[in-house]
């Protein structure tokens, strides 16, 4: 990742995971094979790429840290005072095609350095979209003892493992001092009037043909033994399978296995009451 105000350097890495198309390839006014996300904002189509064969490793999980609190509410806004950002990108698996579907939950500190541990400020988890798109806006978090900048990240594919993990920023002093920053977390930064904007792409570690571009829903996974009953955690749930929670009954949307912060009504996308 380059830091502000650096002409961007195309690592392997991002050529070859972070959304790259396949042929014929765009080119940026660089001469640079254009990203995914430039290809989707003129219109173009998101292909797998050709380019994938040699395997690069998924995203570096990181510590969750002490403050992360589940059943964040669902958006792709945290609202506060402080220098807006926002930060976008595409989650990929390794066959270098976009997620749908994928939970990401954000958490953060506030300008002054402080998390929420009370209620839900600068907390929020959203789902990629069809083309495996997230977008979180937000403000720059301040700084704390021991800590450079940074954000906090769960993301989870449906019936996955979670990743947790942590985005950072180029330029930062303490990046030098912190004892868990990795460079491989940087965002690639820009300032656009009074905002910055940055950008990450996620490589989660599932094997095989993601969802296909376009799906809403993963297919489901037929079961002989759904699991129904009472919602609880660690359990592989299917779509269709209905349980009750609080009184309520809910049917599974997607398939995914359930943790703790997924309860039926805190995450729609997963279950809808009946």
């Amino acid at each position: 990742m380059e830091e502000e105000g650096t002409t961007p350097a195309i690592s392997r890495k991002t050529l070859l995971k972070a959304a790259f198309i396949a042929a014929p390839v765009p080119l940026l006014a660089t001469g640079a094979p254009a990203l995914a996300r430039t290809v989707w904002a003129e219109g173009g189509p998101l292909e797998p790429t050709p380019f994938c064969e040699d395997g690069d490793d998924p995203t570096i999980p990181q510590t969750e840290g002490p403050y992360f609190k589940p059943n964040s509410p669902r958006r792709s806004t945290l609202p506060g005072s402080g220098t807006p950002l926002v930060v976008s990108g595409f989650v990929f698996g390794l066959a270098c095609q976009p997620l749908a579907n994928v939970l990401v939950d954000f958490w953060q500190c506030d300008t002054n350095g402080n998390y929420d541990n009370r209620g839900f400020n600068f907390r929020g988890h959203q789902f990629t979209d069809a083309q495996g798109r997230y977008q979180l806006t937000t403000i720059v978090p301040g700084l704390y003892p021991g800590r450079t900048r940074h954000i906090h990240v769960k993301a989870q594919a449906p019936n996955r493992p979670v990743l947790t993990t942590q985005l950072y920023f180029p330029g930062e002093p303490r990046n030098n001092t912190d004892t868990i920053f990795d460079p491989r977390l940087l965002m690639t930064i820009r300032t656009v009037g009074g905002r910055r904007e940055g950008t990450f792409d996620f490589v989660l570690n599932v094997a095989g043909q993601p969802t296909p571009t376009g799906s809403p829903t993963p297919t489901a996974t037929p079961t002989t033994t759904p699991p129904g009953g009472s919602w609880a955690p660690g359990t592989a749930y299917t779509a269709g399978v209905t349980v009750t929670y609080g009184g309520a009954t809910y049917r599974c949307l997607q398939p995914h296995t359930s943790q703790a912060g997924w309860e039926p009504p805190n995450v729609p996308a997963l279950w809808q009451r009946v």
